[in-house]
């Protein structure tokens, strides 16, 4: 439900601890395996996009779906200022959408 809401799409196939996605803007297959004993987590999982319509559009998706996300613009972060929004997966994972504006030093 988190991501179908994150990205506007409706999972391509489901089974039992899978899940997988097609998804056209931005080009993506996303394939999820439920692994609870896992030993380690991600910190943060981002998609970068070019325009901040794109940001945009990312921003509406997760409000409309009812996630809790946090907008930064104008932010600096990995040696670059950025706009984008985040959001929290329901197993806490983060999520990053963000668009580059210029490099910094």
């Amino acid at each position: 439900d988190f991501y179908s809401k994150m990205f506007g799409v409706a999972p391509a196939k489901v089974k039992p601890g899978y899940a997988n996605f097609a998804i056209d803007e931005p080009p993506l297959k996303l394939v999820l395996f439920e692994e609870p004993s896992a030993p380690e987590r991600l910190n943060h999982l981002g998609v970068e996009v070019f325009d901040d319509a794109d940001v945009g559009e990312a921003r509406q998706r997760v409000s409309a779906g009812g996630i809790q996300h946090v907008n930064e613009n104008d932010a600096t972060c990995c040696h670059a200022r950025q706009n984008k929004v985040w959001a929290r997966e329901p197993d806490g994972l983060r999520w990053e959408w963000y668009r580059v504006l210029e490099d910094v030093d």
